[in-house]
């Protein structure tokens, strides 16, 4: 009775551990996660109802923040979709939603010289933006391999993909440790440029602000999310070797 009593309690200790573990390295940045999401719908739909001043498009104002760095061979294109703007260093193309390619709003005009700040790292060789680049083919096959990774662990009891896992977990805390300084640099690069520019004043400098630090939030989020499935796959690693 006593051995069984022992064994409860040390059952109802290690759930208590699994569980407090649980909360604070993966719900706790996950609602982080989804608060980020909330501050960029919030921020970005505020700010793409006040117009600039100057009437300029995202498409423009995208075009000469990177004419102002001497860039003139990326091309500019609309894409589908809310918030899909990216800059593919590859084939040296920046791609802007729609809303903020023809949109003279103060978030358009955020986004898309943020955008155009990725084009200007590009041609600078920022070194960030190179240690990136190198991953995203790396951290694409990782992505698609963690859920099956995670399954198999936990199902089928396999602890040597929970190992697996803390690798992959490291690979991408490492990709979006990286990205920080990447995403902070456009996003500075943006408020500044198109100040300088006069495509907005300094008033209207407040949408683009709010709108690139909302959307900075969601890489913080991202990166701390990263950070706490490691450690928590680690613990778990560790935990299993003491047993």
């Amino acid at each position: 009775m006593i051995f069984c009593n022992r064994i409860c309690y040390r059952f109802r200790i290690l759930l208590e551990t699994f569980m407090t573990m649980y909360v604070i390295l993966i719900l706790c940045p996950l609602f982080l996660g989804l608060w980020a999401q909330i501050q960029v719908q919030s921020k970005y739909s505020h700010w793409s109802k006040i117009k600039s001043s100057g009437g300029i498009t995202g498409a423009e104002a995208a075009e000469a923040v990177m004419q102002q760095a001497g860039i003139t061979d990326v091309s500019i294109v609309s894409v589908r979709g809310k918030l899909t703007d990216h800059y593919d260093p590859l084939s040296k193309r920046l791609a802007l939603s729609e809303e903020n390619y023809y949109g003279t709003s103060l978030a358009a005009l955020g986004i898309a010289a943020h955008e155009a700040g990725h084009a200007i790292q590009h041609k600078q060789a920022y070194a960030p933006l190179q240690w990136r680049s190198t991953l995203v083919p790396v951290t694409s096959i990782a992505c698609q391999i963690l859920p099956f990774v995670i399954l198999g662990g936990f199902v089928l009891n396999f602890f040597g993909l929970i190992k697996v896992a803390v690798w992959i977990y490291m690979l991408l805390t490492l990709f979006q440790l990286i990205t920080l300084p990447v995403e902070f640099d456009a996003s500075a690069r943006a408020k500044k440029i198109l100040v300088n520019l006069a495509i907005v004043n300094k008033q209207e400098s407040r949408g683009v602000c709010e709108t690139l630090n909302a959307a900075a939030l969601t890489y913080v989020a991202a990166f701390v999310a990263s950070l706490g499935n490691l450690i928590y796959y680690l613990l778990l690693v560790s935990r299993g070797r003491d047993e």
